[in-house]
């Protein structure tokens, strides 16, 4: 199982650009449940909380395809360092600040969340320059999205962690600290600084004007309300069970939970369409939400929210691939931003719903939210597969994957369609 990982690894430069990655992208990993655990400690409500999240969210679905399209343009170093210094600076302003004033909280949050370097879209676009041949660039998409499972297992440790040891200020401001370290390190490697987006044709939809992108997009806007809803529901759901430590113990259990299944997702070479596949995944992610709602003790809730988490990376890795897939040339960054940008707005819309849902009807109604959202974004893909599986090249013709030169194809489907 580790074997195909352990050939990405051992490739030149690519732990280092995994890990600062990872690293540079701990403030947004743990967002919002530091700003819920730092509002709550400012004395706010529930409701505060979930705003305040949510608008870090919307910001930074603002602010990653801009980004993205800039790193296009200029190269990485020149945006990603400035960014993340842009906004630790603003994440420190809201916790020497706190929730008074409001409007300078919302500021603070907003421009911290516009400013959140595109790290995951940058690596991405980098692997094709330090692994070279298709299929092991598909491998990296796996290893990529069950890495990031890591820091959401340990992310919410590490915070909780802070908050016991020292207060929830100083876990805002170690972590967007360390973050700006692991921006750095990316940037001022090798690949990172000699990196050029290949000739892009000049548009202002960018990697918009791609019918398969829109179609992920729309799917997994409904995949990211579902995440951001389980991060407010199990709020009051662990004040009734333990309080914060089992709080952190639930969100570091949906990471490793999505951790074991993209491990497991990416150990083997899949075969049929990935358009085919990603419906099957939805499908699942969907149903093992649905338990939750039975809210049993704290021991038993963790091993739900474990399940609950186990189809998550797989259906971001096999994300990736569609993504690229569907990128038009010169727009691989913001494609990818993109991406990211709508599992944002997502999980803010979903943060920002649960949060009156929860305080409607408690924490039961909460949970009920990700298993609703799964179902739509599984119906997105089943009534748009056409566009997604893009036969015989005719929604991707402006397309292609700048990170397969070799142009390898994945069985079922032609050399034309660029897995």
């Amino acid at each position: 199982m580790a074997a195909g990982y352990l050939e990405i690894l051992r490739a030149r430069h690519a732990a280092r650009l995994l890990a600062g990655t990872l690293v540079g992208r701990l403030p947004n990993a743990t967002a919002a449940l530091v700003i819920v655990l730092f509002v709550r400690a400012q004395g706010g409500t529930y409701s505060l909380a979930a705003a305040l999240a949510a608008v870090y969210g919307v910001a930074n679905a603002v602010g990653q395809p801009v980004l993205g399209r800039l790193v296009d343009l200029y190269g990485q170093p020149r945006v990603q360092l400035p960014a993340a210094v842009a906004s630790a600076v603003a994440m420190a302003a809201f916790a020497f600040a706190g929730t008074d004033p409001l409007p300078s909280a919302y500021v603070c949050v907003a421009a911290a969340g516009l400013f959140t370097p595109p790290l995951e879209g940058g690596l991405r676009a980098l692997w094709s320059s330090v692994l070279g041949a298709g299929e092991r660039v598909h491998t990296a998409y796996a290893m990529d999205a069950v890495a990031q499972e890591v820091m959401f297992t340990v992310g919410p440790l590490l915070v909780t962690l802070c908050v016991s040891l020292w207060s929830a200020q100083a876990a805002l401001l170690v972590v967007n600290a360390v973050g700006v370290l692991g921006a750095l390190s990316v940037v001022v490697s090798p690949p990172s600084r000699a990196w050029r987006s290949a000739p892009r044709e000049a548009h202002w939809l960018g990697a918009l004007r791609s019918p398969g992108l829109l179609v992920m997009l729309a799917a997994f806007l409904f995949v990211g309300i579902a995440l951001g809803s389980i991060t407010v529901a199990s709020v009051p759901y662990a004040d009734g069970h333990g309080g914060d430590v089992v709080y952190g113990w639930l969100m570091a259990a949906l990471g490793l939970g999505a951790l074991l299944g993209g491990t497991v997702y990416g150990a083997r070479r899949w075969t049929g369409e990935p358009a085919r596949r990603l419906r099957v995944l939805v499908a699942f992610l969907a149903v093992c939400y649905l338990p939750l709602m039975l809210m049993p003790g704290a021991v038993a809730m963790v091993l739900l929210t474990v399940l609950a988490g186990v189809f998550l990376a797989p259906v971001i890795a096999c994300a990736f691939v569609l993504v690229d897939r569907h990128a038009p040339s010169g727009t691989v960054t913001e494609a990818f931003s993109w991406l990211v940008t709508t599992f944002t707005v997502g999980a803010s819309v979903g943060t920002g719903l649960a949060g009156p849902v929860v305080e409607a009807g408690g924490a039961l109604w909460g949970f009920a939210v990700p298993g609703a959202a799964g179902a739509v974004s599984l119906l997105v893909l089943a009534v748009t597969g056409r566009v997604l599986a893009a036969p015989g090249g005719a929604t991707v013709i402006a397309a292609g994957s700048e990170n397969d030169p070799n142009r390898a194809a994945e069985p079922r489907f032609s050399s034309g369609d660029r897995a």
